[in-house]
Formats: C-alpha cells, sequence, structure tokens
C-alpha cells in the first residue's frame, strides 16, 4: 500500500496537533512526542485499512471449500447404496423367468377334447349311457334298474371292443401275493395300505389293473361337431 502523507497530515490536524509550533531540532522531549504521533498515525491506518474483514472473508472461502469436502463422499455413499441393489433385483426376475420357460412350460402339455368326445357319442349311441347317468334313479325299483344295467352293460361292452385293445398290468392272479422290486413303475402300480421304507416292498395284489394297448377310433367327417354327444330326436 502507497503511503498518503495527505492523510497523514489531515489525521494530526484532526487530534489538534500544531504543525506551526513544531522545533526545528529535535531535543528528547521531542522525540517522545514524535513517536506517539507515528503511533497514533499508525493506529489511525489500521481502523481505515480493515484487515478484519479481511479474515471474515478468508475464513468464509475456507468454510464453503470444507462443505465441499464433505458433500462429496455422501454423494458417492449413496450412488452404491441405491444401485447396486437395483440391478440383482432385475437379475433375479430374469433368472426366474428362465426357470418357468424351460423348466415348467415344456412339461405342460394341452389335450384337445375331440376323442373323448367321440368316445362319449358312441357310448351313447350303443349303449345309452348319458341317458342312465343323467337320470334320477331314486323312483325306480331295483328290478327296473338292473334290467337298464343290463343294457348299458351290453352296448357299452360292444364299444370297448370295437374301438379299444385292453391288457392287464399285472400277470398274476388276484389276491395273490407279489414282490415289487427297488425301481418299479409308479403310474403302473399305486400302494395301498400302510406304505413305510422303500422298496422292494411284499403284499397282496388286489386289481390287476388295465392298459390300453390299441386306439382305433372312427375317422370323423369334416366339418363333424364333436361337442353334438346325441342330435335331437323327433318323430313325424
Amino acid at each position: 500500500m502507497a503511503f498518503d502523507f495527505s492523510n497523514m497530515l489531515t489525521g494530526l490536524s484532526a487530534m489538534h496537533v500544531d504543525l506551526s509550533a513544531m522545533p526545528k531540532s529535535i531535543d528528547m522531549g521531542h522525540a517522545i512526542l514524535g513517536a506517539l504521533a507515528v503511533i497514533f498515525l499508525l493506529m489511525y491506518l489500521m481502523k481505515k485499512g480493515k484487515p478484519v474483514e479481511i479474515e471474515k472473508i478468508v475464513e468464509k472461502e475456507i468454510e464453503v471449500e470444507k462443505i465441499v469436502e464433505i458433500e462429496k463422499p455422501v454423494e458417492i455413499i449413496v450412488e452404491k447404496i441405491v444401485e447396486k441393489p437395483v440391478e440383482k433385483i432385475v437379475e433375479v426376475e430374469k433368472i426366474v423367468e428362465k426357470i418357468v420357460e424351460v423348466e415348467v412350460e415344456p412339461k405342460l402339455k394341452t389335450s384337445t377334447p375331440d376323442s373323448a368326445l367321440q368316445l362319449l357319442s358312441l357310448l351313447q349311441q350303443d349303449a345309452r349311457f348319458i341317458d342312465f347317468m343323467k337320470e334320477d334313479l331314486k323312483g325306480f325299483a331295483d328290478a327296473d334298474i338292473g334290467a337298464a344295467a343290463r343294457v348299458i352293460h351290453e352296448g357299452g361292452q360292444k364299444v370297448l371292443n370295437e374301438y379299444f385293445s385292453f391288457a392287464p398290468i399285472r400277470a398274476e392272479e388276484e389276491e395273490s401275493r407279489i414282490t415289487l422290486p427297488k425301481g418299479f413303475n409308479a403310474s403302473e402300480v399305486r400302494l395301498m395300505g400302510n406304505v413305510v421304507g422303500e422298496a422292494p416292498f411284499n403284499g397282496t395284489l388286489i386289481h390287476r389293473g388295465w392298459k390300453v394297448t390299441n386306439v382305433k377310433l372312427p375317422k370323423l367327417a369334416e366339418g363333424h361337431d364333436v361337442h353334438i354327444i346325441a342330435a335331437a330326436e323327433v318323430e313325424l
């Protein structure tokens, strides 16, 4: 900062110092007075310069820098906590979708009801099967029911023998003792009673079971509606 002599003179005048009375020669008393004047001048200049405000500005700048440094790690921590779990959830959903597509869906088979409806139609035609099953038998005597059952049995037997071939699953006689070895076909044999432990099992054959070896249902004409099991009959 450049020294301003005019400000110095103005300051001395404000302190009521008579400049015309200053001696031309310097003794001890004058030296002390001069030193006091210099001290007062320095104090005056320090007041005008306001160094306190400069210190405050510096302190504020330091505080701002500290706040910025503190906020940076907070932003990094938030990013790590939010982003990573979202990525893991998306990965888990993709894995579940693959399991459903690969393992579950191929095991499910869609079957058409055409063959079952055709069989019902044949049983109704030759054995009046649906008429008998839909009839309320509470008002009929046992003799009447027995006579109707004979008709159904004859017609149903005809349908089965004409369109299906059957064979027993087990060749042994019923009520005989048999042994089921380890690894037997569980779809062919159903265990009953007290089932404990693992094969081999020893038990009594209650029913030999049946399996179809051949099916030869008649071919359907084009446009035939298999949902029509029996057409309505009108006598003219």
